[in-house]
């Protein structure tokens, strides 16, 4: 490995890098539905003083376990949420958390690639790669892995509580790494991350992580790792503790009744950890006679942790994203034995895929603007009726810009060879980030009709008053606090319709076949969200005695 190969990524474009990925879809937009809505539900009650902080709730329903990840969301939303509203305050620590995660993979890599066994051969008459810059190429390197993946691109930017546990494992993976080269920094580390992750939801997965860790430790051949042994084991203790006080034990498991379930497992594997698992398994077969030295076992370990969990709980992909920092640093490892011609394969599958999709993202939203072409613009009339676009400067600024910057990347990568490691990931990693940006910039307005239950709370409001009170039937979680933060509705889903004492009730019903009315309980209309074509809310009143 050659000096001029250890080239380090300037610290600028990797500083830009970062940021455009974590911050397009920070901003202008509402709490999407599902797991994001539901979590910053759980949030802003707490900090609104609605739900005890041991107990958070929803519309009286109880949260599960994860209570490390809303107390943090809820004390940003108490400081923060006056001056930038609830929702930005609450994205804000999630933000912070990515950042770190992907610092912490920097970092990891770093001093992996600084032990002896993962250094270079020498060469005979020296000018070789200098030690400390071959590990920062090759953490440079395990950076753009991990946002080039994408598997991260959406659960990454959402407020839930597996981003903590994002950053718990990638805590812990630091710990295990830099264990040969620091003294507090890794004991420290490790005595936050396991508590951590179990506060956030996933006892297990630290139990796990730590009997791994420790075997790894224990047979690595590293001597300076065994001495961390006890430490692991004093962090695994502390977590099991951590999980014991907020009764965060228990099995999410499920099984696979058919051959189609394992099918739609292993697609998930192959999309989800895209690009990443292909470097990471030519790693495993170029030190398949050396899997125990300490660079590989590490995040090899915490990689089948994070895998075994996705299997036995049915193939979650929430599961699945802990597996992210550690096969990145993994997939690291093959960019010195990375051939030439598998790394063209790579930069020319980037730029056309890429290219494509960013095109696409333009050619629609200049439909959306202008209605030409037509069959985009009828498209998205279609797919989501009553949405009007509008035209935003600094978003059209954002978006132009980085279009430039990516074609000028793909001129760079592909004028002449480079020699840098890491420049297999720079058209991956820069796609990925360039796409997100383009639909948090050009396609947001979009995306937050589309997926924000916003529009179905106004809907709901020319029925209801915005002070009632409404019993909730069979709706979901998200739903339920979009009534209560959108709608200001005093929300009741615990109560059974018969002994509710609210004037209104909510129901969701299947438009293909909807219920029949509720005894005792007036229908006054039927409402969806513009893109729901399967599911529609229906709306009682109590009538009058």
């Amino acid at each position: 490995m050659t000096q001029r190969a250890a080239q380090r990524l300037p610290r600028l474009a990797l500083i830009l890098f970062c940021a455009a990925y974590v911050i397009p879809g920070l901003f202008g937009r509402d709490p999407w539905r599902n797991a994001d809505i539901t979590a910053f539900g759980y949030m802003v009650n707490l900090a609104e003083g609605r739900s005890a902080w041991f107990f958070p709730t929803v519309a009286g329903l109880p949260s599960d376990t994860a209570l490390l990840p809303y107390w943090l969301g809820a004390v940003f939303v108490k400081l923060l949420g006056p001056w930038l509203g609830a929702p930005l305050a609450a994205r804000i620590p999630f933000a912070l958390l990515l950042v770190a995660s992907l610092a912490l993979v920097w970092y990891s890599s770093y001093h992996l690639a600084r032990t002896e066994a993962a250094q270079p051969l020498p060469f005979a008459f020296g000018g070789e790669a200098d030690p400390v810059d071959y590990a920062r190429a090759i953490a440079d390197g395990a950076l753009l892995a991990v946002i080039a993946t994408l598997g991260l691109l959406l659960l990454g930017h959402e407020t839930t509580p597996e981003l903590a546990q994002l950053a718990s494992v990638s805590l812990y993976l630091y710990a295990l790494s830099a264990t040969p080269f620091r003294g507090w920094a890794p004991r420290a580390a490790v005595l936050v991350a396991l508590p951590a992750l179990a506060a956030s939801g996933a006892p297990t997965v630290a139990l796990a992580l730590g009997l791994v860790g420790m075997g790894v430790c224990r047979y690595s051949g590293h001597v300076p790792a065994h001495r961390f042994v006890p430490w692991i084991a004093l962090g695994t203790v502390l977590g099991a503790i951590a999980a014991w006080a907020l009764g965060a034990w228990g099995w999410r498991l499920s099984g696979y009744a058919s051959a189609k379930d394992w099918l739609s497992l292993g697609r998930l594997f192959l999309w989800f950890l895209w690009p990443a698992w292909l470097l990471a398994v030519w790693t495993l077969w170029r030190w398949r006679r050396h899997l125990l030295q300490h660079h590989i076992a590490v995040p090899l370990g915490c990689v089948a942790v994070s895998a075994v969990a996705c299997i036995a709980m049915g193939g979650w992909d929430r599961a699945l994203m802990l597996a992210l920092p550690p096969l990145a640093v993994l997939a690291s490892f093959a960019l010195p034995t990375l051939q030439r011609s598998t790394a063209a394969a790579i930069d020319w599958f980037s730029v056309f895929f890429f290219s494509i999709c960013a095109l696409i993202i333009w050619v629609v939203y200049a439909a959306m603007q202008t209605g030409v072409p037509r069959q985009p613009a009828a498209n998205v009339a279609r797919l989501v009726p009553g949405f009007m676009p509008s035209f935003s400067l600094p978003a059209f600024a954002f978006a132009s810009a980085a279009t430039v910057a990516w074609l000028w990347l793909v001129k760079w990568r592909t004028g002449r060879h480079r020699h840098a490691l890491w420049k297999s990931l720079v058209l991956p990693a820069s796609g990925v980030a360039l796409c997100w940006l383009l639909l948090m910039t050009l396609w947001l307005p979009l995306l937050d009709y589309a997926r924000s239950y916003r529009t179905l709370v106004e809907r709901i409001a020319r029925h209801v008053p915005r002070d009632a009170c409404m019993a909730a039937v069979d709706l979901p979680r998200g739903q339920l606090v979009a009534l209560e933060y959108l709608g200001g509705w005093r929300v009741d889903a615990l109560t059974v319709p018969q002994a509710s004492r609210c004037e209104y009730l909510l129901r969701l019903e299947p438009r293909s076949k909807p219920k029949p009315p509720l005894a005792d309980w007036t229908l006054v209309a039927r409402e969806r969200r513009p893109n729901d074509r399967d599911e529609q809310t229906a709306i009682y009143r109590r009538p009058a005695p």
